[in-house]
């Protein structure tokens, strides 16, 4: 069988990236459409890490993965109540046309405060991180 290295910077990117652009993410969510792109993006990043051969790289993207995708899944969630818990919070945010409940600020300045330090720990983990190069055999296809 063929084999193929993966090199240790390769295996490093792979375990930061997810939580990278994570925190980009959320860090941006006022805008929506990083935050869009980001999740449709995530759903392959996360699966293609997830049988990295390194079993190290996937302990830093399985909790990355939990966190964000538990973060959306709670907007999905707030997104189909605003209209009630916005009498929670009362207030609303005008922006021209656009008019978001008050709510909606402390639910970025939370999702940030889930995905951003807990990221950045990982990230900077993952830079500490002794990677060392590993060659695997790869199968071929007819």
């Amino acid at each position: 069988m063929p084999v193929k290295a993966i090199t240790a910077a390769e295996q490093k990117n792979a375990a930061r990236l997810f939580n990278i652009c994570a925190c980009v993410a959320v860090a941006l969510m006022p805008l929506i459409i990083p935050v869009l792109l980001w999740i449709a993006a995530s759903i392959f990043v996360h699966a293609s890490a997830a049988h990295h051969p390194n079993q190290r790289v996937r302990e830093y993207i399985y909790p990355g993965g939990y966190r964000f995708y538990g973060v959306v899944g709670s907007l999905v969630v707030l997104l189909n109540f605003s209209p009630q818990m916005s009498k929670w919070v009362p207030g609303v945010l005008n922006f021209g046309p656009l008019h978001l409940p008050m709510f909606w600020p402390l639910v970025w300045v939370l999702s940030m405060l889930v995905i951003i330090p807990l990221g950045v720990r990982d990230i900077l983990r993952a830079n500490r991180d002794n990677w060392q190069d590993m060659t695997v055999e790869v199968e071929e296809h007819a």
